[in-house]
């Protein structure tokens, strides 16, 4: 029988979180755990239970121990599910595929497994990297010692991924351009005389995801199965937020690709309104997540808190 420890953290709620399950298997001891920019407590519970059972084969005896009331007796005992719908589904599919059992235990009372759990996810929602104070031998998987495009010398180098195998990614980045109000109106009626603002930046966006290995030296070309782009009018802010959004089946990830077509729509929208606003502002360009490969799923942020 395998066996599971989970806990979820977050430092307010909403606020920056973290999830760990700690997975005891034949006598052996590993855990996985990651954190999210902004989330609540109750997702990083139910993402523990999730990402413990994606760790391990299908059609496997597991018993999951977690000090969530709220997910324990959701999934024995039929708690309404009024939020978090998106993650109850992920987590209905991950338990279709083993025979799981749930056991509630209670928190901090001394159980070393669950202690472990709850210590992994609290360091990863402060931010501190878990290896300062390990509680196994092992690092968790994916983890990064050293930078991949410096070799040994210290010399730039493209990395080879010619031994890896080719599966589905995806990446979705995320940026803002804040303006004067009277600068969003225009692009809200379409007033600019160089045309259509979004219309263009989208168009621009994608343009710029597809030559993302002409921009960034040591960025491989690949094939992009996808990339769209969407923005967001924010009158309280008078900014654009800009979300891409980048697949592909490649041997190598995505992410710089979503990161270009964000930077692109943004440097599009400014081009096309400085004009009226020079005081623009391009601001928090960042990774939200990303799925696939060997270092699985990354994620900063949840679709509940898209915008800084």
């Amino acid at each position: 029988m395998i066996e599971i420890y989970t806990d979820g953290s977050s430092i307010g709620n909403p606020g920056p979180g973290g999830w760990a399950a700690v997975i005891l298997e034949g006598g052996a001891k590993r855990a996985v755990h990651g954190r999210y920019g902004r989330t609540t407590s109750n997702r990083m519970e139910i993402l523990a239970a999730i990402e413990g059972l994606k760790a391990l084969p299908e059609a496997v005896e597991v018993t999951v121990h977690s000090d969530s009331q709220y997910v324990v007796n959701t999934m024995t005992r039929n708690w309404k599910r009024n939020a978090n719908q998106d993650l109850w589904e992920r987590l209905d599919a991950e338990v279709a595929r083993r025979k799981v059992a749930w056991r509630w235990v209670r928190g901090h009372a001394g159980n070393p497994m669950n202690e472990m759990a709850d210590r992994l996810a609290n360091q990863e929602a402060s931010g501190r990297d878990p290896g300062t104070n390990p509680p196994l031998a092992e690092p968790s998987a994916g983890s990064k010692t050293s930078l991949t495009h410096v070799d040994e010398s210290g010399r730039a180098r493209m990395v080879d991924v010619g031994g890896k195998n080719e599966t589905q990614r995806l990446a979705v980045a995320r940026g803002t351009i804040v303006m004067k109000p009277e600068t969003l109106a225009l692009i809200k009626s379409n007033g600019f005389e160089k045309g259509d603002v979004l219309g263009v930046a989208r168009v621009a966006g994608v343009m710029g995801a597809k030559s993302t290995a002409q921009l960034v030296p040591l960025c491989h070309p690949i094939p992009l199965d996808q990339v769209t782009l969407e923005f967001e009018l924010d009158d309280d802010r008078s900014a654009v937020h800009i979300e891409a959004t980048a697949k592909t089946t490649a041997k190598t990830g995505v992410e710089m690709e979503a990161l270009t077509a964000v930077t692109v729509a943004a440097l599009t929208i400014y081009d096309m309104c400085k004009g009226v606003d020079r005081a623009m502002r391009i601001e928090a360009v960042r990774l939200a997540r990303k799925t696939g490969g060997k270092s699985g799923d990354f994620v900063l942020e949840d679709d509940e808190s898209s915008n800084p």
